[in-house]
């Protein structure tokens, strides 16, 4: 990694000679040549201050952490989504958008310095090996886990498909620990939940990996089979807390619901570089009643979804405004030191909107009630970010609260929609044909 660096200090540092040189020739006596030889100075500027922090600290210092740092330091100065992956967080990134990974299919915290199983994932080795939830992990492989991150044992735990892996459990109720052998498997992350709601379809949409889009069709399916094609009164799609994820799943999770018409819109710094995405013809529905939940956890890809569905009229959104980043990342591999998140794009929803530290407004408002220690603290927003883009036209506005309820007697909004669909509520802004008035919907 040092190598990279000082080749392109010197690299560097000859460009800005050819550049003197050619002003000398009143070649390239030109403001883009000054500009290049200035940045080229700074650069000298940079590896003058590395070496004199390598050679004058007060201790030794590592060379790649300080190359990393200074990295971070400028992306972030950027907005608060570009950075730098190192090989490690760039893994764990792949993991998430993969939707798939070897290990053991559990869900785990940390308690009391060893890591406590919220639950096993059904048809997974974990489940299969009869882990309960409240079982606590304390060795793996004969590695104690009493001074390890959360995110060490996880990485320990996961691994190669079909090789094995010890743990050591205790369970309340049992005198003496014991110890567990499990294969890995591959874990596939569900990143759709979804039930029946009476005659009515609830699908939850955590994030947007690369296993989403097929998720939803087969929940739309498997819904409308169980409650009967004649039956159904149509759909409830969750996107509340949904940080959002890859783009593509975005534009198919949106076409699921749509018969054709644009989607969403790319544009960056260049305007060749501007992309449409469009719907194909064919709406898995076959038109149902559509509503989504918004709330100010809803980023990114979920705003996507709403707002093409919202600007095609093609579904009803309910809630609160959404977090408002309409801003696309492209990961970047830098071959075996990681990856660059970088800032490209903002995203634009069919009507021409940019959503970009404004979010979305829903169609139907409806407020959750949280509890007292949580009324301060669970607002949130891209306008909030230090450093965030800038909205490119009017005045940005603040998030809104991502509280919901775990019970489902109080959620409010969950409720509501239930009752528009089931016809309890005569809402000014619900036709009951999954659009919305044109008076609500811009």
């Amino acid at each position: 990694m040092n190598k990279s660096v000082f080749a392109g200090f010197a690299v560097g540092t000859l460009l800005s000679f050819a550049a003197v040189v050619g002003l000398k020739q009143g070649v390239l006596d030109t403001p883009a040549y000054a500009n290049e030889a200035n940045t080229y100075q700074q650069l000298n500027l940079f590896g003058d201050v590395f070496e004199r922090v390598r050679a004058d600290y007060v201790e030794p210092t590592d060379d790649a952490k300080l190359v990393e740092n200074a990295i971070n330091g400028m992306l972030t100065s950027l907005d608060p989504h570009s950075s730098y992956m190192t090989p490690k967080t760039f893994r764990d990134m792949q993991v998430q958008t993969r939707g798939e990974f070897g290990g053991l299919g559990i869900e785990v915290t940390m308690e009391n310095g060893v890591v406590k199983v919220v639950t096993p994932i059904d048809d997974t080795p974990a489940s299969r090996a009869g882990l309960r939830p409240n079982d606590y992990i304390t060795h793996i492989d004969g590695t104690q886990i009493l001074g390890m991150t959360l995110s060490d044992a996880v990485d320990k735990m996961r691994g190669q498909v079909n090789t094995d892996v010890l743990l050591t459990v205790v369970r309340k109720g049992v005198d003496e620990p014991f110890e567990v052998k499990l294969t890995r498997d591959i874990i596939t992350i569900k990143s759709v939940k979804y039930n029946r709601e009476g005659d009515i379809g609830y699908i939850r949409i955590t994030s947007f990996n690369e296993q989403t889009a097929d998720l939803l069709d087969d929940a739309i399916m498997d819904l409308t089979k169980q409650i009967g094609a004649s039956r159904l009164r149509g759909f409830i799609v969750d996107l509340r807390n949904n940080p959002g994820g890859l783009l593509d799943q975005a534009i198919s999770v949106s076409d699921e619901f749509m018969d054709g018409g644009e989607i969403v819109s790319t544009r960056g710094r260049h305007p060749e570089d501007t992309q449409r995405y469009n719907a194909r013809s064919g709406d898995v529905t076959s038109g149902r009643p559509v509503i989504v939940l918004l709330n100010g956890g809803s980023a990114s890809a979920s705003e996507i979804v709403a707002g093409a569905l919202q600007d095609h009229r093609r579904a009803t959104i309910l809630g609160t405004r959404s977090f408002g980043k309409g801003s696309v990342q492209t990961i970047i591999p830098l071959g075996s030191d990681g990856a660059l998140r970088l800032t490209t794009a903002r995203y634009y929803t069919p009507s021409g909107r940019s959503i970009q530290a404004k979010g979305i407004d829903p169609d139907i408002v409806v407020n959750q009630t949280p509890p007292e220690e949580k009324k301060t603290s669970t607002k949130t927003g891209e306008s909030a970010l230090p450093g965030h883009l800038a909205a490119e036209e009017g005045d940005e506005v603040a998030g809104s609260d991502s509280f919901v309820p775990k019970d489902k007697k109080d959620d409010k909004q969950l409720l509501y929609a239930i009752d528009l669909l089931n016809g309890a509520r005569k809402d000014a802004a619900y036709l009951g044909t999954g659009r919305t008035s044109s008076a609500m919907a811009n």
